[in-house]
């Protein structure tokens, strides 16, 4: 089966760009994330980390 999609994938023009294609777009996405946490607000991150350990969400209920 492999061999088959290796063969058929063989024969299609251009398709020598999807695989850098495919890098370009998780390697920016990598780059953007790692920015936003670097320089995310450390109050945000903390509160959101501590998010599912409080007791009142538990039942379900939104705490104002």
């Amino acid at each position: 089966m492999l061999k088959y999609i290796k063969n058929h994938m063989a024969t299609i023009g251009g398709i020598e760009i999807y695989p850098i294609i495919s890098f370009l777009i998780f390697f920016t996405f990598f780059v953007v994330v790692a920015i936003w946490v670097m320089k995310a607000n450390k109050e945000y991150l903390t509160k959101m980390s501590e998010l599912p350990l409080e007791k009142d969400n538990l039942s379900g209920s939104v705490k104002e």
